[in-house]
């Protein structure tokens, strides 16, 4: 298929999984072309196009011909210089013909952007019961941290390495991510896990998360025990990185017993005891994992691709 299509056909099936409904990405979309608009015409030409149809800023195509046939792509949870080096390699020495390398992590101009992704926990958390008002003063002051960090990262290594030896590059984050939340999430609502025992075997069952257990790092209580109840359950797999650890508290006001998630930081545990939640992590990378190939089995009903696994990543089919 056309890299175009690729791109467009995974910005779709990450709006067809959003938790927050193709009518509120909508508008979010019509808010950007109105935004654009107003602008004067040299604003304009260096305004990021994208944004009109695509709303994951931290997902894009960072270098290729639009056009460009793809058959086969390499990738990797973080395919950064050495990996655009292996995928020259690979293509030089060993006719590997690779089409293109897809990164999950944002590069390029697509990583200072992440930050903007933390604005869907803040829609996840209003759907969970919480005024909108509470919500975002929680996460404004988290959003500046994560911008004013992302301030000064250079992030165009890997793309101006795949501009020298010309091979296109992409970055495919919340798009990947939303279809996990919205996989577990369906998940755990036709399971019903009573006990935490019982959503960790539920996890194990999940190629991706079994894979995990046999390098060692198992889905895992990280706070709570075995027979905890879970109560109401949140997945926290989406929205770029993880959120502000002041919204525990709230969370279990609102009802929320055990929250699941790729990772969490050591300071968000001590504000997850302090609310009396149970904390369940699945995995890192497993979860990107199990995000990616549920995107790629849908990109798939389109058209079949080859793929080249490197960087954490294991191609397996959920059809």
């Amino acid at each position: 298929m056309k890299l175009k299509t690729l791109y467009e056909e995974a910005v779709k099936i990450g709006i067809q999984n959003d938790l927050r409904g193709e009518k509120e990405i909508n508008r979010i979309l019509e808010e950007e072309k109105k935004e654009f608009e107003k602008l004067k015409e040299d604003e304009k030409l260096i305004f990021d196009k994208d944004r009109l149809f695509n709303p994951y800023t931290d997902s894009r195509v960072l270098y290729g011909d639009l056009e460009k046939d793809i058959k086969k792509v390499i990738v990797g949870i973080d395919m950064e210089v050495q990996e655009v080096l292996l995928t020259y390699i690979l293509n030089r020495d060993n006719n590997a013909n690779i089409d293109l390398i897809i990164s999950h992590h944002p590069e390029g101009y697509a990583y200072p952007k992440l930050y903007e992704m933390l604005k869907i926990q803040i829609d996840l958390i209003i759907q969970a019961g919480l005024a909108s008002s509470v919500a975002e003063n929680i996460f404004s002051k988290r959003i500046s941290e994560v911008e004013h960090r992302l301030h000064s990262v250079n992030s165009e290594r890997a793309i101006d390495a795949a501009k020298l030896l010309n091979i296109p590059f992409m970055c495919i984050h919340t798009i990947a991510d939303n279809c996990v939340t919205k996989f577990l999430n369906m998940l755990f609502e036709n399971k019903k896990p009573y006990r935490l025992k019982e959503l960790i075997e539920i996890l194990k069952e999940i190629p991706e998360y079994k894979n995990s257990i046999k390098k060692n790092i198992s889905p895992k209580i990280f706070v709570g025990s075995d027979n905890n109840l879970c109560g109401k359950i949140f997945v926290d797999m989406t929205g770029g990185t993880n959120g502000s650890k002041d919204i525990y508290e709230k969370l279990a006001d609102k009802g929320i017993s055990t929250i699941v998630g790729m990772h969490i930081p050591e300071d968000h545990i001590e504000a997850v005891k302090k609310a009396n939640l149970n904390v369940v992590i699945a995995g890192h990378i497993a979860s990107d994992n199990l995000g990616l190939n549920l995107l790629f089995d849908e990109i798939e009903k389109k058209e079949k691709l080859d793929f080249v696994c490197v960087s954490g990543f294991e191609r397996i089919k959920h059809y």
